[in-house]
């Protein structure tokens, strides 16, 4: 298959983990808490694995200037830094956040996940584009981090007094900007660098979520010896996956 094709089928996949979200209806508040702290523990190391193990190391190979790579690492963490900050592109991966239960939060979270969405779709098609492990790598990491998200996310609209199916199919519909953000890639990526420039901006987007968006909340999970164990083996294992990858390069 070619690189596109990959492309296509990692975003319609990372699109049906939308659905995902639903699990919040079936499982406990008590055990969904413990399972999401897992996930965002998991999803840190899988980020930050891609990022200095694969995305990193693929820029300087790529872009001679070491220079430029570090420049745009920086402007990836500010691009990310941006938006959150005027398109609340925050998400919360506890259903039962505060924010939640406030109306007014519903189409700005919709909104921000549609942006966040398109941007995952330009960032799985430019990483196939360099090479198909990179852009599996890259496609995990993203899926790693969506699972908790869509579980947040749900709860948001839930607590919010959309009903459960309308929910769904919201947040698959904002699922669906990934295909948007590839289709962006492929055609400004056909004349251009692009997909080698947005290797690094990745790499510093995927740090800043996992350092100031992630490991944020797991601080908030308590200080008991046992959670803190949890999370720094749910991190390893993120982080050992991405290693894994590099035996098939």
């Amino acid at each position: 298959m070619s690189n596109l094709t990959y492309s296509f089928f990692a975003i319609l996949i990372t699109s049906f983990i939308s659905f995902i979200g639903a699990s919040v209806l079936f499982i406990k508040p008590n055990n969904l808490d413990r399972i999401s702290y897992l996930l965002v523990s998991f999803a840190v190391g899988s980020l930050l694995g891609d990022a200095f193990i694969h995305l990193l190391p693929e820029s300087y190979s790529q872009i001679s200037s070491h220079l430029q790579v570090s420049l745009l690492v920086l402007i990836g963490m500010l691009i990310f830094f941006s938006l959150e900050k005027f398109f609340r592109w925050h998400h919360c991966h506890d259903p039962d956040c505060a924010d939640s239960k406030s109306n007014h939060f519903i189409p700005l979270n919709l909104f921000g996940d549609f942006i966040h969405n398109f941007i995952d779709g330009m960032l799985i098609t430019a990483s196939f584009s360099v090479s198909l492990n990179l852009g599996i790598a890259t496609s995990l990491a993203v899926i790693f981090h969506e699972i908790p998200q869509e579980i947040g996310d749900f709860g948001v609209l839930i607590h919010g007094g959309i009903k459960p199916l309308k929910a769904l199919k919201l947040n698959f519909i904002s699922a669906l900007a990934s295909f948007l953000g590839m289709l962006l890639v492929i055609l400004i990526g056909v004349q251009t660098n692009l997909s080698v420039l947005l290797l690094p901006l990745t790499a510093g987007g995927f740090i800043y979520l996992a350092a100031s968006d992630l490991i944020p909340e797991l601080h908030q999970h308590g200080t008991k010896p046992s959670t803190a164990i949890n999370q720094i083996i749910f991190m390893s294992l993120g982080v050992l996956i991405m290693v894994a990858f590099t035996f098939f390069e």
